[in-house]
């Protein structure tokens, strides 16, 4: 088994001794920017919906209704203005490609308003409601790998219990990006993790899949780059030979990690609205995901997103 670097074993035990017994000092608190308005104007219940409902599991809303969040090494904050406009700021003494990754990943190069206009919602008054309910819920730009990784965790696991494994798994093993702050592991590093420590991070059965992933992508260099760039079809099949990936989980990572719209995910929310608002009830998993693909068109996984956050606001 590879071993890990010596900054790596540092993250799984803790800082090094402290060789003059002197007590060390606390960690600088981050320093922020100045808020910079961005164009995109939503709701707090969409933005909140877009940060924390199912799609992302590393953003935490702040006493002040902030969002915190993080993804590859990038720490960003997120808020409304009084105008509704998203606002954002950066670590100070950021470099330009923090701002760039923002853009990235708030897709705020497509609209889309224009890409819901598209849906059938002039003859389907469900997603028409939906679309209703939650005004400019977008999609956003994952890294793939940690894509796949979050969902790995999701199996048969509600939000907040994903949200809690994925901030074990970035504390015990990701390397530092801020004070108190740490970027998700790399597959190369989680492939030298033993099953049983990773299920310190409450994975249970799930850490015998990712451990049994990391492996394979580690003897196979370059596997979900290449991934990532085929077309929808043959990336869900190629994702379908990881362990513990089947369709949901190919589709929730093809959908919110390499952007593409035509994936369809189904699980238990998108069984009951389909049972309930379409009358699909008995119907299988992959029944409804090409009704759902055939229904709503190239862009499915938007109109699974819709349906998504309204069966979960009718159920508070």
């Amino acid at each position: 088994m590879k071993t890990v670097s010596s900054r790596a074993n540092r993250a799984f035990s803790g800082p090094s001794p402290n060789p003059t017994n002197q007590v060390a000092a606390s960690p600088s608190p981050l320093c922020w920017s100045p808020w910079k308005s961005t164009a995109l104007q939503v709701s707090a219940t969409t933005l909140s919906e877009t940060l924390d409902g199912g799609q992302t599991f590393r953003w935490r809303q702040q006493p002040d209704l902030s969002w915190s969040g993080q993804w590859s090494s990038h720490q960003v904050r997120l808020r409304l203005s009084a105008a509704g406009l998203v606002q954002y700021a950066i670590p100070t003494g950021s470099n330009r490609s923090i701002r760039i990754a923002i853009r990235t990943f708030l897709r705020l190069d497509d609209d889309f308003a224009a890409l819901a206009d598209t849906l059938p919602w002039r003859s389907d008054p469900h997603i028409a409601n939906c679309i209703a309910t939650f005004p400019g819920l977008r999609i956003p730009r994952q890294p793939f790998g940690e894509t796949l990784l979050c969902f790995l965790c999701s199996a048969t696991k509600q939000i907040v219990q994903i949200k809690e494994m994925v901030a074990l798994l970035a504390k015990n093993y990701g390397a530092e990006i801020a004070p108190n702050l740490h970027a998700l592991p790399t597959w190369e590093t989680l492939a030298a993790i033993p099953e049983d420590t990773l299920r310190k991070c409450l994975l249970g059965f799930r850490a015998r899949y990712i451990a049994a992933t990391a492996q394979y992508l580690a003897a196979r260099p370059g596997w979900l780059d290449e991934t990532e760039q085929l077309p929808y079809p043959v990336a869900k099949q190629r994702l379908i030979e990881l362990p513990g990936v089947g369709a949901k989980v190919a589709d929730c990572v093809l959908l919110f990690g390499a952007g593409k719209l035509e994936a369809f995910p189904v699980d238990t929310w998108i069984l009951k609205a389909m049972a309930k608002r379409y009358d699909l009830t008995g119907w299988k998993p992959d029944q409804i995901t090409h009704f759902g693909r055939q229904h709503f068109g190239p862009l499915a996984g938007l109109a699974q997103q819709y349906l998504f956050a309204y069966e979960r606001a009718q159920a508070r």
